[in-house]
């Protein structure tokens, strides 16, 4: 049998030990507010930046990548990040330690905390909200002077910028993304191949297809065995809400009432008190799950219950996210596709500069003070190179002290 050379990677896509990987996010885990957008940035900053896990391409197409997938786009991210480095212990250590904080959290408060009340409480939550601005807007600026070099890329972004905004959610995204791919089929042939932008994922076709054939037979079975208990009816109801969200984030809250307040499993007030506290922890708001999980009436509730929850919201995407990696490379390795994807990338710049107006702005930047606090942030980011997590810490004590003035 003919034997194949080694493959020497690149050192900043070696395996790494699986410690490291899970140190890495839960220092995210800990600290990243703003929701899915600004995780993006969070982890930009991070890997790209600071660790260099990945380039600057290969991180806009791992990004457009999750975008086209069903599921928590940021927390898929995190995951892929979290194999390229330490193979898949370190995506679950990616996933567990990414997660886990924000779980615990609203766990905690399903069980009674109420630290979030009050005036000090909410000025604490505006805070958080005023650094997701600086957070995204570091990763726009960042990605931009990268992604979008010239004019016919620039144009690009501004017209993923007008579909989003004129085509709100993910039908939006995506949208923009297969603009910006046919668009860049048409004006970016003939550019220099990215050498440092290809992914080195550890994952085989065997294993790619075996994924996606067991995301068809959970999807097909679990409605049929929902009726037998509790907790696989559990297990179906978040499992399809994870199957039908694209891009994550606020979009899977209507679907998740859809199937728990009509059927008794959680009232109206309890699952809108818990929507309050989740936007005040950081990590992916995909962790309402488990919130959800522990307050429902029948059993199994509790931490049986929240457990539940949050492995089958997030086990789709990632099954999705498995079945797609093996065959990604192969076909960004062509001409043809890595011209679209110079055009997805420049899409995916837009996509989320239209994220930075609308919520990120307009939910955080109310008057001249949230004005002043983001552009402290920003320029703590990008011209002191101030580390994210003593930006969060800054910006929410200085917006709490303001709030109580």
């Amino acid at each position: 049998m003919r034997s194949h050379p080694e493959i020497t990677l690149p050192e900043n896509v070696r395996r790494g030990a699986v410690g490291e990987v899970f140190c890495a996010f839960l220092k995210l885990g800990l600290t990243s507010f703003g929701g899915p957008i600004a995780h993006l940035g969070y982890f930009r900053d991070e890997f790209v930046i600071r660790r260099k896990w990945i380039d600057e391409e290969g991180y806009a197409d791992l990004v457009a990548l999750c975008q086209f997938l069903p599921g928590p786009a940021s927390s898929q991210v995190g995951f892929a990040l979290g194999l390229l480095r330490g193979g898949p212990l370190g995506a679950l250590a990616a996933w567990l330690a990414f997660t886990l904080p924000s779980a615990a959290l609203l766990i905690l408060f399903a069980f009674g905390a109420t630290a979030f009340a009050g005036p000090v409480g909410a000025g604490l939550l505006h805070g958080l909200k005023v650094v997701a601005v600086a957070v995204v807007a570091q990763a726009v600026w960042g990605m931009a002077r990268t992604l979008t070099p010239d004019r016919k890329r620039a144009s690009i972004a501004l017209v993923a910028v007008l579909i989003v905004i004129f085509a709100a959610g993910s039908i939006g995204q995506i949208a923009a993304i297969v603009v910006g791919g046919a668009a860049g089929l048409l004006l970016c042939k003939g550019g220099a191949d990215p050498t440092g932008g290809h992914l080195y994922f550890r994952v085989s076709k065997f294993a790619g297809v075996a994924a996606l054939a067991l995301f068809t037979l959970l999807i097909v079975l679990l409605p049929i065995l929902a009726a037998t208990s509790h907790g696989i009816a559990l297990f179906d109801s978040f499992f399809r809400a994870g199957s039908l969200v694209f891009g994550g984030g606020h979009v899977v809250l209507p679907l998740l009432q859809a199937e728990v307040v009509p059927s008794g499993w959680v009232n109206e007030s309890v699952f809108l008190a818990g929507y309050g506290a989740a936007q005040a922890v950081p990590g992916p708001l995909f962790t309402f799950a488990a919130y959800l999980g522990a307050v429902m009436e029948p059993q199994p509730n509790g931490i049986a219950g929240a457990a539940i929850a949050l492995v089958a919201i997030f086990l789709p995407g990632f099954l999705l996210l498995i079945g797609a990696l093996p065959f990604w490379d192969a076909f960004r390795a062509r001409p043809v596709a890595q011209a679209a994807m110079r055009g997805a990338n420049a899409a995916v710049v837009g996509i989320l500069g239209a994220a930075l107006y609308s919520p990120v702005w307009t939910s955080a930047v109310l008057g001249p003070r949230d004005f002043a606090l983001a552009l402290t942030g920003f320029l703590l980011l990008t011209v002191w190179k101030t580390p994210p997590w003593i930006v969060v810490a800054l910006l929410a004590a200085a917006a709490t002290a303001l709030s109580l003035i």
